[in-house]
């Protein structure tokens, strides 16, 4: 790998490569550059240039997964401090990916237009049988050379964005936009299948949104943004889906949203439900599933109503085909298929619809009249409902319906509904019948359905699909009957004990308004009937007392109360279950976390346990994979030595039995069985030599005598080739000599005609060459003129250019010589500064330098007086020690003189060791005076007659000698005298002495050194 250089370099470099044509290799050093480990610490102002370079040259090239890669670890660079610099990145890759789609579709429109070479001939052969061959056409064929490599370049490259941008809170709002692009691009395009797998990656990246909820930046579906950003993704995708007709990815997405529906803590936009239970209505009714066709037009409706600002025109076409989607729900739909599979699929559908309860056409019939749906439809509508519902009369039933129909499949809003229409006048007719009639001819059945033959398609309602509809009615439990096809009619069965399978069913419905009662009707209402009668027969002969005014006011107002008290427990009771609904979602949240984080963990250990066991596992199957290799790689190499030895010859053992042989045994079988080879070939040829010796021997005896008689057959035949081929050769001289004659001959005629001609033309061309020759000198003329005006001119302007020059020459000079008397003359005036200068330093210097001397002068003074004053206190000081021994001598003789004791140093003196006493005779060097102070300083015993100090008690104690009664303390060490160390005091004269640098050194070293 290179050396990690700056972005700046880096992207210099691929500038460079690119402008010479080598994209590849610009591509490769900035790839390079991503996987240097600095490559995270770069900062991103100088990141952004090369990222976008770097996707550029990864759309010129169609490298799809290198951009994927360089993405990635720009995401993990860039999603903590900037995530604008990854929008602009990724919307830059989308937008190139897109402009290459648009380019390439361009080209391949002008190669289709410009590919026709005669554009009077409508088809070529080579087009005919290419057309033949493929069956594609030419702008087909040229599309998927063109166009179809990027179009799945720019499907990838949605792909590569959605994956790097998932499952990160702050790169949510480009998820969705990319996603949406990628709608659009499906939608353009018609790619139904990218849409399915589309559609696919989104829920699966919305599936593991769970799975990385332990992660930083991840999606919190809890967040109404953020969940609002996902309804309006599937909204699209949902409008998608059905724009390109696929019905079953429209489902899917339908149930997307009801999902994400349910997870809102708020109710979602009047307009996003009126677009979702739009979407519904189309889908259901391309699953032929009328029933709930019908509820999600009932729901779409009552949206659009609540949410208003629709037109009165809108509004009628709206509430007619509510009206029609309700009166084409076949009866008794709902026991086609198994109870307990209906229930399921049913409950599923009433969940996505945002119903309670499954939907029946007359909960369906009701709710749309109860919306006024019946006022605003159409006049043909309300004819419609009119026949169906309200009026009973079986054999108009159809006359009276077939132009309502016929009018109706001619608006486009209500066509796909007739053939649902139909069905449901069919069932319609057949349950008035049956109120009617308790048998019918079948041949009467089909002349009252005649009518709706006519509007119906061809083989719609003949006489097995009328049978095979009423078979259908009676197993789904619609109608009781029977058929006799011997007598050619059918009985309506009317049991007194039969069971209604369906309430909704035609029979039930059309109890209230039946001619009279069925007896199973009869049987079933008796009993309602018997309490109705006994009910009203107490309320005629014990009429209720009617309460008074302040008896109906007090039970409104406990009524009232009591609605009240109620209403407010319901409140309660709702935010209980409110704020129960909360605290589960957020408990069944946290486990999912806890369960999602737990899963992660042993999930992780698993990998890692799986992940060390497959490494070891790869380690041991390598180690014994190389054995393998190393052992296969023995025997092959000696069985390819014996091969090539057998092959040679010089090897004569089986190859099978040599595997346990190894390259040097054979080489050393080889070495024998050649020397033996050699052995008996050396034998041979010696055998050999020696017979062809004796043959070659006898050969010759036997031609000795014919080569004498060889020889002369030789020379006859040569001298006879050699006759023949010379009179060969002159016949062929002759031949040749007499065609050049003839051919002379035939040339001679024609000899004036050519030197004539050759005159001619030698002419023409001579004044041809005279007029050249004229024309040229009259060119070298004009040229000559030409030139010697322009070396005239030129001459001219070199002179103007050297005067010129010189002009300016002189000038320069005048102004360098001015410069140079300007400078000189700054230079003697800063001479003269300095030289100013430094007679003033140095008058400043001796005045400095006699200065100090004074003041030296002046200090010496002062030290001299202060010497003077300390030898005037020492000789006074030693007067009054003289005077106090005269005295104690005087006492000591008046008193006994007492034994005199041993001579010792006084206890209470204390003494340096190894320092001798005063009273030894030892004489103490004198101490060096200290400089005097300056003048108007404090100087101790400088003020009166006092002493000089401790050192000059000392001194006078010392010179009083070692006789002196007057016990004398040891003094400290004298330093040098005064005389010597102004004799060694440095000669700056300042009044300040060099003190001797002390270094510590070992008492034994010491001690080693004086041994």
């Amino acid at each position: 790998m290179a050396p990690f250089t700056k972005p700046e370099t880096v992207l210099k470099q691929a500038e460079g490569l690119v402008s010479v044509g080598q994209n590849h290799a610009a591509l490769q050093s900035l790839t390079e550059m991503f996987s240097s480990k600095r490559f995270r610490s770069t900062p991103l102002a100088s990141l952004e240039p090369i990222m976008l370079r770097f996707i550029e040259l990864c759309v010129e090239l169609r490298k799809g997964r290198t951009a994927k890669e360089g993405l990635m670890q720009y995401k993990n660079i860039a999603q903590n401090s900037s995530v604008a610099s990854i929008e602009v990145v990724v919307n830059r890759f989308i937008q190139l990916s897109d402009a290459k789609v648009q380019e390439a579709q361009e080209k391949a429109d002008k190669a289709v237009a410009l590919d026709v070479d005669d554009l009077e001939a409508s088809e070529t052969p080579e087009s005919i049988l290419l057309g033949a061959v493929s069956g594609d056409q030419t702008k087909d064929r040229t599309d998927r050379a063109l166009v179809t490599p990027w179009l799945k370049f720019l499907w990838e490259s949605y792909r590569t964005a959605l994956e790097t941008l998932k499952n990160n809170a702050r790169l949510e709002a480009i998820y969705q936009q990319i996603a949406q692009q990628a709608f659009k691009f499906c939608l353009k395009h018609q790619r139904k299948v990218e849409f399915r797998r589309l559609c696919e990656t989104l829920r699966l990246h919305l599936s593991n949104v769970a799975k990385y909820a332990h992660q930083p930046h991840s999606i919190n579906l809890s967040d109404p943004d953020t969940l609002q950003h996902h309804l309006d993704t599937r909204f699209a995708q949902l409008n998608t889906s059905v724009e390109l007709e696929l019905w079953q990815e429209a489902f899917r997405s339908v149930e997307d949203v009801h999902n994400l529906l349910t997870m809102a803590k708020k109710a979602p936009r009047p307009a996003m439900m009126a677009n979702y239970y739009e979407k519904l209505t189309k889908i259901f009714l391309m699953s032929g599933n009328a029933l709930y066709h019908a509820a999600a037009w009932g729901r779409y409706y009552a949206v659009v109503t609540a949410m208003g600002g629709k037109s009165e025109e809108e509004l009628s076409r709206l509430a007619g085909q509510v009206l029609v989607s309700a009166l084409a729900v076949p009866v008794g739909i709902q026991g086609e298929e198994g109870a307990e599979e209906t229930k399921g699929k049913n409950a599923r559908l009433s969940a996505l619809l945002g119903l309670t309860r499954t939907p029946t056409r007359t909960s369906l019939l009701r709710e749309a009249l109860s919306r006024n749906a019946l006022k605003l439809s159409p006049t043909t509508v309300k004819s419609l409902y009119n026949v169906l519902e309200v009026t009973f009369d079986p054999l108009t039933l159809s006359s009276s319906v077939t132009p309502l129909l016929k009018s109706l499949a001619s608006d486009t809003v209500y066509a796909h509904y007739v053939p649902l229409l139909q069905h449901a006048v069919l069932s319609r007719l057949l349950s008035q019948l049956s109120q009617v009639y308790s048998t019918i001819k079948i041949s009467n059945l089909l002349e009252l359905v005649v009518p709706l033959r006519d509007i119906a398609a061809e083989g719609t309602y003949d006489d097995e699909q009328i049978e095979a509809y009423v078979m259908r009615c009676a197993r789904r439990g619609e109608l009781n009957i029977r058929v006799d096809h011997a007598d050619g009619s059918i009985t309506f069965v009317d049991s007194a004990f039969a069971a209604v399978e369906d309430p909704s069913s035609s029979t039930s419905a059309a109890a209230l308004g039946a001619v009279q009662p069925s007896t199973s009707e009869f049987v079933r209402t008796r009993l309602g009937t018997i309490a109705a009668t006994l009910h009203n027969s107490l309320a005629a002969i014990e009429p209720s007392i009617q309460p008074t005014e302040e008896q109906q006011q007090a039970k409104f107002a406990a009524l009232v109360a009591a609605a009240e008290a109620e209403r407010k427990a319901l409140q309660i009771r709702r935010a209980l279950v409110a704020r129960r609904r909360e605290l589960l979602s957020e408990l069944s949240v946290r486990k999912e976390k806890e369960q999602a984080s737990r899963r992660a963990e042993i999930m992780r250990k698993q990998q890692e346990e799986e992940a060390r066991k497959a490494a070891q596992e790869l380690r041991n199957k390598e180690v014994e994979r190389a054995r393998r290799e190393i052992e296969s790689i023995r025997v092959e190499e000696a069985k390819k030595l014996a091969q090539s030895l057998k092959e040679k010859g010089t090897l004569k053992v089986d190859i099978n039995e040599l595997e346990s042989l190894n390259t040097d045994n054979l080489m050393r079988l080889q070495v024998e069985q050649l020397e033996k080879e050699k052995k008996e070939l050396n034998e041979k040829m010696r055998v050999m030599s020696k017979r062809l010796d004796h043959i070659e021997r006898a050969y010759r005896k036997e031609e000795r005598p014919l080569l004498a008689k060889d020889y002369e057959i030789q020379q006859a035949n040569d001298r006879a080739v050699f006759e023949a081929s010379q009179k060969a050769r002159l016949e062929a001289h002759r031949q040749a000599h007499l065609q050049d004659v003839e051919t002379k001959k035939r040339l001679t005629r024609m000899l004036s005609d050519y030197e004539q001609m050759k005159e001619t033309i030698a002419a023409r061309r001579g004044e041809e060459f005279a007029k050249k020759k004229e024309l040229a000198q009259k060119k070298m003329e004009e040229e000559k003129t030409k030139r010697r005006a322009a070396v005239l001119k030129a001459r001219e302007e070199e002179r103007q250019r050297l005067e010129e020059e010189e002009r300016i020459r002189r000038e320069q000079e005048e102004e360098e010589r001015r410069l140079e008397e300007e400078r000189r003359a700054e230079e003697e005036r800063i001479a003269a500064e300095e030289e100013a200068a430094r007679v003033a330093a140095e008058q400043k210097k001796r005045e400095e330098e006699e200065r100090t001397v004074a003041l030296r002068k002046q200090r010496e003074e002062e030290r001299q007086q202060a010497l003077e004053t300390a030898r005037r206190q020492q000789q006074r000081e030693e007067e009054a020690l003289r005077r106090q021994a005269e005295r104690k001598a005087a006492q000591s003789a008046q008193a006994p003189a007492p034994r005199a004791p041993p001579a010792r140093e006084e206890p209470s003196v204390w003494r340096r060791p190894g320092v001798p006493s005063a009273r030894a005779g030892v004489e103490i060097p004198p101490r060096s005076e200290s400089p005097a102070p300056a003048a108007g300083k404090y100087r101790p015993g400088a003020l009166g007659g006092a002493g000089g100090g401790w050192r000059a008690r000392d001194a006078a104690k010392q010179q009083g000698g070692a006789g002196d009664a007057t016990p004398v303390r040891s003094a400290s060490p004298a330093p040098p005298s005064p005389a010597s160390t102004r004799e060694e005091a440095p000669k700056e004269g300042d009044g300040f002495q060099t003190v001797e640098k002390k270094v510590w050194r070992s008492s034994r070293l010491q001690a080693r050194k004086a041994a």
